[in-house]
């Protein structure tokens, strides 16, 4: 196979612009195509289910592990296109910071946890999309006559709008981050032994294994 045949089939399954046909590179970018994908799909699970709920957790999870990939292979295909690419360098390092960082803000059962959690993940898919349409802009339909200020532009302001949304409304109780630790227990049905009830302490159980009030 011929490297403009390699070039088209990558381009063509990879659906972007392919700057090497280089094996390895392809491979990582494979892999960085996948990752992305999962990281646009679960980043918004996450952000549009109810927090704190089982499915915001899970997709919660599923995000962080594919910035983590995303950001690794975004990494090595930088340096593998150096230094033409060098900014995907400085974008994969701003995304898993600010997911660690959010991430790592949840185990706060307080406000101040929440909306560094809020922001730190939001930073991270702003960042994810200012690097896809920087990177590819310029090769999409309809996109590829803008100008290149516009993709480092137009993804940021969007994030701005849509995380200070997503901040007022925490502030105004919309999103408790303790409730991620508590969601289970909260969930239980009262009077189960050993489960705090509505309008008491734990139910005991009694002779023959019925609850006793007293």
């Amino acid at each position: 196979m011929t490297q403009q045949s390699l070039h088209l089939l990558a381009a063509r399954f990879l659906g972007q612009h392919v700057g090497s046909t280089a094996p390895l590179f392809l491979a990582f970018l494979a892999v960085h195509v996948v990752a992305g994908t999962t990281a646009v799909i679960t980043g918004a699970t996450a952000a549009l289910a109810h927090k704190p709920s089982a499915r915001h957790l899970r997709a919660g999870r599923r995000y962080y592990r594919a910035i983590i990939v995303l950001s690794g292979t975004g990494a090595a295909l930088a340096i593998m296109r150096w230094p033409e690419d060098a900014y995907l360098l400085v974008i994969a390092a701003v995304m898993v910071t600010a997911a660690t960082i959010g991430v790592r803000a949840r185990r706060r059962r307080n406000r101040a946890g929440g909306t560094i959690h809020i922001l730190g993940l939001s930073l991270s898919f702003v960042a994810m999309m200012t690097g896809f349409y920087v990177d590819n802009g310029p090769h999409l339909p309809l996109l590829d006559h803008l100008p290149t200020i516009l993709f480092w532009v137009l993804p940021p302001a969007a994030g701005a709008v849509l995380t200070g949304r997503a901040v007022r409304r925490a502030a105004r109780g919309h999103y408790d981050p303790g409730g991620h630790h508590l969601a289970v227990i909260q969930a239980a049905p009262a009077g189960v032994p050993g489960t705090p009830g509505p309008e008491g302490p734990p139910a005991t159980l009694g002779p023959g294994g019925v609850a006793d009030d007293g």
